[in-house]
């Protein structure tokens, strides 16, 4: 300290008992936006994909259930038109597109890899995997959309006429 009345000290200290220098005073703001945003702007488009993409999964997994629900009231004649139209309705609803989407129909141990576009014959009391896939794309991602599935298993009613 100098010995002159007034003259302020070339170190001072804080409340909290930290020191502090003149020179220091407003770095933190430039800290912030020179590092804060650049290091913020990717947690912010992370957390946007995440959540296009969880919405997405959500919807694939209902229109499977649906178009599961869907196909196991209608007749043989109109069951997999009736699965078709139930999964379209709720991917729309819920904002992911349909072009590209398809329903296919797979046995119920096996994945939706091993179903096909043709539904199986329908018996009283069997259980059919219905897999809905459709094209998802992430925001600012170049490429083509990632396919996204969802499945649901059904157990056809074993005391109704299925014909």
């Amino acid at each position: 300290m100098s010995g002159r009345p007034g003259a302020r000290p070339a170190v001072e200290r804080s409340a909290a008992g930290g020191v502090s220098r003149p020179a220091d005073r407003g770095s933190a703001v430039l800290e912030l936006v020179l590092l804060g945003v650049p290091l913020l702007a990717p947690l912010v488009y992370l957390a946007v994909a995440v959540a296009v993409v969880q919405q997405a999964r959500v919807a694939v997994v209902e229109a499977a259930r649906q178009a599961g629900r869907a196909y196991a009231t209608g007749t043989a004649d109109t069951a997999p038109a009736r699965a078709t139209d139930a999964a379209r309705r709720i991917l729309t609803d819920r904002g992911v597109p349909v072009q590209g989407m398809r329903v296919r129909y797979a046995p119920a141990g096996s994945g939706c890899a091993a179903g096909s576009g043709t539904p199986p014959a329908r018996r009283p009391g069997a259980v059919v995997a219905v897999c809905v896939t459709a094209a998802v794309r992430l925001p600012a991602v170049p490429g083509r959309p990632r396919p996204l599935t969802g499945r649901f298993l059904v157990r056809l009613d074993p005391y109704r006429d299925l014909g």
